[in-house]
């Protein structure tokens, strides 16, 4: 049978999937095999899972449940999906800082792509990792832990470390949180005081199809407290009068609570509920995030793409994040702003239209890892400061290449 990817776009290349039900059968498959990648939920639009080995999947290793392991650290097998982690946290009053607009990513995945959600003050998923376990290639069991001077590389790896078997993540006490959206803004009044817009509350998502360039179909705030709403609404935004899907003419029950009612963490801060297909499901995205400074020059330029681009696009969405000081993360070393596409499943027509978007763009921006970009491998290296270490990290985890695929060889890796 052949194994595709969530959006049924790639074709994995792979000769079988092993399921090991212990590490120390991980261990002893990887020791022994050529070429292996892990395969989590398939939440990726590349080919960054592919493999011409074997495909390992974690789903049957036994291991413990995820539970708290002192206060204010959760310790999960990786390869569950956050919305597994719901019932654990909600029983022990716990939540995480923010989670991606789907919980039905595995964690795992999540992390090592530099996968986020939105917020001015909050990092990506991968920030809330606090120690790490992976099996090498070497075959070996090695933990990380923040501060151990190999973590930093390793969070965000690509799957080119290793296989990801464990990770403990910080929580905090759990929180309401309530959603309200916004329709009809006016993009050049956003743009004018970006700041105040992406701040209004605690997590903020822009949509708009661009197929009015002006306006900004609908923004999403996410507030566990007041929202400061002034300069949406200068700017034109109306409260939205019933619940919204982000793309148009899609009916809103996939969507998490909206109109501003109070609810738990885990069913505001995403944007799909987890017992739905997310977003359209049959539909390509991209993602390229640019240094914070370069935000509006980023946003005028896909806005001057608009006619070519809304043809082909179901949404884009504008989300921030927090700077952080891991080295293949989208926002090493500098607050970021991410402009996301949800494509129409023509990816030929994508990749055509791609390169132009890339050129377009400021030279800060940086593809999303699992998502579809034309970029050439070296110029998306020279985007990342700690890229020659990583490398260095890389040759001294797997020494022969175990993890390797097309993917990581058109980075140079």
């Amino acid at each position: 049978m052949t194994q595709r990817n969530w959006a049924g776009n790639v074709s994995y290349s792979s000769s079988r999937v092993a399921e090991p039900a212990s590490v120390e059968d991980l261990t002893a498959l990887v020791a022994s095999e050529p070429r292996v990648r892990a395969l989590g939920s398939r939440h990726c639009f590349n080919d960054i899972a592919d493999t011409p080995g074997v495909h390992v999947s974690l789903a049957r290793l036994r291991g413990e449940e995820p539970r708290l392991t002192a206060p204010g650290t959760l310790r999960t097998p990786a390869w569950l999906r956050y919305g597994d982690l719901v019932p654990v946290l909600r029983e022990a009053g716990a939540a995480l800082a923010n989670l991606a607009s789907l919980p039905h990513i595995s964690v795992a995945g999540a992390v090592q792509t530099g996968t986020h959600g939105s917020g001015d003050r909050i990092g990506t998923l991968a920030t809330q990792v606090s120690a790490l376990e992976l099996v090498t290639g070497t075959g070996e069991v090695l933990r990380l832990e923040r501060g151990e001077p190999d973590f930093d590389g390793a969070v965000v790896g690509l799957g080119a470390l290793g296989v990801l078997t464990h990770v403990e993540l910080d929580v905090s006490p759990a929180r309401d949180v309530a959603q309200h959206v916004y329709e009809g803004v006016r993009l050049d009044d956003v743009l004018a005081d970006l700041g105040a817009v992406t701040g209004a509350g605690d997590s903020v998502s822009m949509f708009t199809h661009w197929q009015d360039p002006a306006v900004v179909s609908q923004v999403w705030v996410k507030s566990g407290g007041d929202v400061d709403d002034a300069a949406i609404r200068r700017a034109g935004g109306r409260p939205a009068d019933g619940p919204r899907h982000p793309i148009a003419g899609i009916d809103p029950t996939p969507c998490t609570p909206q109109l501003g009612a109070p609810g738990p963490w885990y069913d505001r801060l995403p944007h799909f509920r987890l017992e739905f297909t997310p977003s359209v499901g049959e539909e390509l995205q991209s993602e390229y995030l640019v240094d914070r400074g370069d935000a509006v020059d980023a946003i005028r330029a896909v806005q001057d793409l608009a006619p070519r681009i809304a043809p082909l696009l179901f949404v884009c969405e504008i989300r921030t994040m927090a700077s952080d000081g891991l080295w293949l993360s989208p926002a090493q070393g500098r607050d970021t702003v991410g402009l996301h596409f949800t494509w129409r499943p023509d990816e030929s027509a994508v990749r055509q239209l791609l390169p132009e978007i890339e050129r377009a763009l400021p030279a800060s921006a940086r593809p999303h890892w699992g998502k579809v970009f034309t970029l050439p491998g070296h110029d998306v290296a020279a985007r990342y400061p700690r890229w020659a270490d990583f490398v260095d990290l890389r040759r001294r985890l797997d020494p022969e290449r175990r993890f390797a695929n097309a993917y990581l060889e058109r980075l140079g890796l």
